[in-house]
Formats: structure tokens, C-alpha cells, sequence
């Protein structure tokens, strides 16, 4: 259903694009000696407007029009107090309003500034339900809504086998706790840490798999956001560090190696191992997540490109892209699943070190 949806799109955009172009070269021809001028297409920008955070949520473009939600913008200025109002009246950024704008210059581009006497930019708090806050409502509505149904199954029918879409997650739900929480913690620990792994692994897995869609309310990447990747990150390495035993600070601090190498060789790479653990947990989701978001649009951007160049070549490349482009499907299918399996099995590790007894 999300490949054959994504294709539709594709392919609909391709043709509309390519039409508009055919229209633009048309139009040129009967002008003659009237001087017209196309905005060249930049592939970079396409590509990081797609996989950026928005004040927007982009649905369409039809030539000069463009089909989008406007979100909540809510900001605090000290020279004029809490804002609040929709990002339609910035009408795509290309105006200003109360004093704010959407910024294009390089060091703020895409975030909201306050414009001052003097013309210099202002960045004022700025706490507005962006396009990723947004994807992120809606991944935790669904959580709630699917699990909350899930347990009162349970719940009712506690003997009977499950039905629905109880029956389509028990199996994950077990995986999960047979094969990540037990196996990394321990039979006697599992359960006080499986609540937060449950919820890590489901969170990933929904939100990834929301970022495949590429029509409302899905498209928005957010596990490819570093700052939902370090929440995570953060959230495991609190976990592990107030949960951890004697013993594990023991190893960290009176690491288990000849008295030469304890200090300061080995204290130190034990320190850093504390750091660098849940940074690497950071790193490695919002890196493949935003890696495979990157290749799709490349291929699209593709079409783009040589539709430039000739319309006639759009049509051939679009061929090559659409293929390329269910691969790469199929294939940010998997990772969705083996990115929410990683982040997880790597947490559940984390606290079966810290909460490891001595023998």
C-alpha cells in the first residue's frame, strides 16, 4: 500500500512537472524576442526542504500554486511579548509579519527571527508545533490508541487467542521481551526495564514507518531528526546510569587490569565508554533514518534534473527512478524495522551491564 501510494505520487508529480515545462517551452517559442528567465532546479534544497523540519506541511505544488497545512507558530520576543498565530501569514515565508520572518539568510535560514530597528535578525524563543512536533502528536496518539486497545483485549479476553491487530503485534511484543529484554537483562530484571524498551521499539518502528508515507499525516522524517535521536539517546543513558549497581561503577572506576594501566589510561577510556555509548545511539538512527530519506529524493530529483535538460529525457529517467525508487522501498522498510531492533537490543545491553551482579 506505501509503495504503491508512494509510486502514484511519483509518477503524478513526474507528468506535472514535465507538463508545466512543455508549456514553459511552448510559451517561450511564441514570445519571440520576449526575454524569459527559469529558476534553475536545485537539487540540494529540494532535498533538505523534504527531509528538514517546516513551519509547514507541504501536501502539493501545481506550478505557481502550492497546497499546504499551516501550523501554529508560538514564539516570545522580549520587545513584543508571546505571539501566537498560524505560519500561513508569512504566505510561504516570502512576507513578514508583526516583525517576524522565516529567515534565508545562512546562519538562521528556516527559522523564525525578529527583525530589529537597525535590520539585524533576532532569534526569539521559539516554541511553534512544527511539521516534526506535529509527526510526533500523531505517532504518540497512535501508540496510545493501539496499545490502549491492545491491553484492553487482554484485559477482557485474557484466555482466548488474540484477534485483529492485537494478533499482527503479540508477536513483536514477545520478540521483544523473549529475545531482547531477557536475553540482555536477565530473567530477574527484565520486567522492571521492558515498559521503556516496549515503548522504544514501538516508538521507532511507528514513527519510521510513518516516515514512508508520502502523503498527510505521514512523510515527516522525524527519527531522522537529531533532536528526537538524542531524547532517546538521553532517556537510555538516564536509565543506565541511575539504575546501574555498585559493581558497574566498580568496573568504571577500579576497572579489573594491572595497577599500570588503571590510572589514567584505563579510567579514562571507561569515562568516555560512559559518553560515547549513547551518543552512538544518537548517531546511528538519525544517520540511516535520514540516509535512506536522502537516496528516494536523489532519485527523484533525478527526473527533475534531466526534465531540465529535456523533457523527453524526464520521461526516460523517470523510468530508471521510479525502479530505483521501490527498491529503496522495500529496502527503508527493513531498515525501519532493524534501526527500531538496534536502538532497543543496544539499551536492553546497556542496563543488563549496569545491572549485572558480580559473578
Amino acid at each position: 500500500m506505501k509503495i504503491a501510494g508512494r509510486l502514484l505520487i511519483t509518477i503524478f508529480f513526474v507528468f506535472l512537472y514535465n507538463y508545466s515545462f512543455s508549456q514553459t517551452e511552448n510559451n517561450t517559442e511564441n514570445t519571440h524576442n520576449e526575454a524569459t528567465t527559469e529558476k534553475e532546479f536545485d537539487a540540494g534544497k529540494f532535498i533538505l526542504e523534504h527531509i528538514g523540519n517546516s513551519y509547514y506541511w507541504h501536501i502539493a505544488e501545481f506550478g505557481e500554486f502550492s497546497l499546504s497545512i499551516p501550523l501554529p507558530v508560538i514564539i516570545y520576543s522580549k520587545n513584543k511579548g508571546l505571539n501566537v498565530f498560524l505560519s500561513s501569514k508569512f504566505h510561504h515565508g516570502h512576507e513578514s509579519y508583526k516583525g517576524f520572518k522565516i529567515s534565508e539568510s545562512e546562519k538562521n535560514e528556516g527559522k523564525i527571527v525578529e527583525i530589529s530597528e537597525n535590520g539585524e535578525e533576532i532569534r526569539p524563543i521559539d516554541i511553534s508545533i512544527t511539521k516534526n512536533v506535529l509527526s510526533l502528536f500523531v505517532g504518540i496518539a497512535l501508540l496510545l490508541a493501539v496499545f490502549l486497545s491492545i491491553a484492553k483485549s487482554y484485559k477482557k479476553n485474557p484466555l482466548k487467542a488474540p484477534t485483529g491487530i492485537q494478533s499482527l503485534l503479540e508477536p513483536l511484543i514477545l520478540f521483544v521481551r523473549d529475545d531482547i529484554a531477557k536475553s540482555s537483562i536477565g530473567e530477574k530484571k527484565y520486567e522492571k526495564f521492558l515498559p521503556y524498551l516496549l515503548t522504544c521499539f514501538f516508538f521507532i518502528f511507528f514513527n519510521n514507518l510513518l516516515g514512508l508515507i508520502p502523503i498527510f499525516p505521514g512523510g515527516a522524517n522525524l527519527t531522522g531528526n537529531i533532536s528526537i535521536t538524542l531524547v532517546l539517546a538521553l532517556l537510555t543513558f538516564l536509565i543506565t546510569t541511575f539504575s546501574a549497581n555498585k559493581y558497574y561503577w566498580k568496573h568504571i572506576f577500579w576497572p579489573p587490569v594491572p595497577m599500570l594501566l588503571k590510572y589514567p589510561i584505563m579510567f579514562i577510556v571507561e569515562i568516555l565508554g560512559v559518553i560515547i555509548k549513547p551518543f552512538v545511539l544518537m548517531v546511528r538512527l538519525f544517520a540511516n533514518i535520514t540516509a535512506g530519506h536522502i537516496v528516494a529524493m536523489g532519485f527523484f530529483a533525478l527526473i527533475f534534473i534531466f526534465g531540465n535538460l529535456s523533457i523527453y529525457a524526464g520521461y526516460g529517467v523517470t523510468i530508471l527512478s521510479i525502479t530505483f525508487t521501490v527498491f529503496m522501498t522495500f529496502l527503508e522498510l527493513l531498515v525501519a524495522f532493524i534501526q527500531a531492533y538496534v536502538f532497543t537490543l543496544l539499551s536492553a545491553i546497556y542496563f543488563g551491564m549496569a545491572t549485572e551482579e558480580h559473578h
